[in-house]
């Protein structure tokens, strides 16, 4: 459990780093792509971030501003994030996922042009029942390439079912591999603690009940059964 925790702290003290030196260089001709990948058993989520420069502000806000009257509708915005979302590929061992927008936030056209406007999308994708063992995820930003630099990582997983093991980008970080593994469920969940307990507390009954009757029957119980047997009919 420790090695578990000090790998989940690593994972994120590296993603912190990496993110925060991708934005310390982003120029200002220059279209930040940051994403950020959390592995489910169930589910992948993925959240990006899209920050564009100051020289790059104008092109953004034209490209969604489709009727051109300095406003982003809501339509508008629904649109740009679909198509950028469109652009994202997202694999699960060789087999693609279709991901689904589930929320998007977007910032003044002001904040793009001051050059610290960041539009925020969250899409999810959903699972097939994956087995216990070694799993690849695949993650590829297809999206203005022309203008853009990027940033891709993992997130540490919630649930400990999930572990991962390594994570690999080509040069500019549009592709990332994510490998990770899939555990049995622990045997601390709380489902399972449930089960267990009334299962115990069936036992206790019948055992109580027992020395109960042997109690009424003229039997004298001794030990544990004796102290049971005062504190049930108190």
């Amino acid at each position: 459990m420790r090695a578990g925790r000090w790998a989940a702290l690593v994972l994120a003290l590296t993603t912190a780093v990496v993110v925060s030196r991708g934005v310390s260089a982003h120029r200002l001709d220059e279209y930040l792509q940051a994403a950020r990948i959390a592995v489910d058993p169930s589910r992948v989520e993925l959240e990006l971030d899209l920050t564009p420069g100051i020289a790059v502000a104008d092109g953004i806000i034209a490209e969604i501003d489709h009727d051109q009257d300095g406003a982003l509708g809501s339509s508008e915005k629904q649109a740009y994030a679909e198509g950028a979302l469109r652009a994202i590929a997202v694999q699960i061992d060789g087999q693609t996922l279709q991901t689904e927008l589930m929320a998007s936030t977007f910032p003044v056209p002001d904040a793009f042009r001051g050059g610290d406007g960041t539009i925020r999308l969250r899409a999810t994708a959903g699972l097939p029942r994956l087995p216990m063992g070694t799993h690849q995820l695949f993650f590829r930003n297809n999206y203005r390439p022309d203008v853009s630099v990027y940033l891709a990582n993992a997130l540490v997983p919630q649930s400990d079912r999930i572990a991962i093991t390594g994570q690999r980008r080509d040069g500019n970080q549009r592709n990332l591999t994510i490998d990770f593994v899939v555990r049995t469920e622990a045997a601390t969940s709380p489902r399972l603690w449930l089960l267990g307990g009334i299962a115990s507390a069936a036992l206790l009954m019948a055992f109580v009940t027992r020395g109960a009757r042997r109690a009424v029957s003229g039997h004298r119980p001794v030990g544990l059964t004796r102290v049971m047997i005062a504190w049930w009919m108190r």
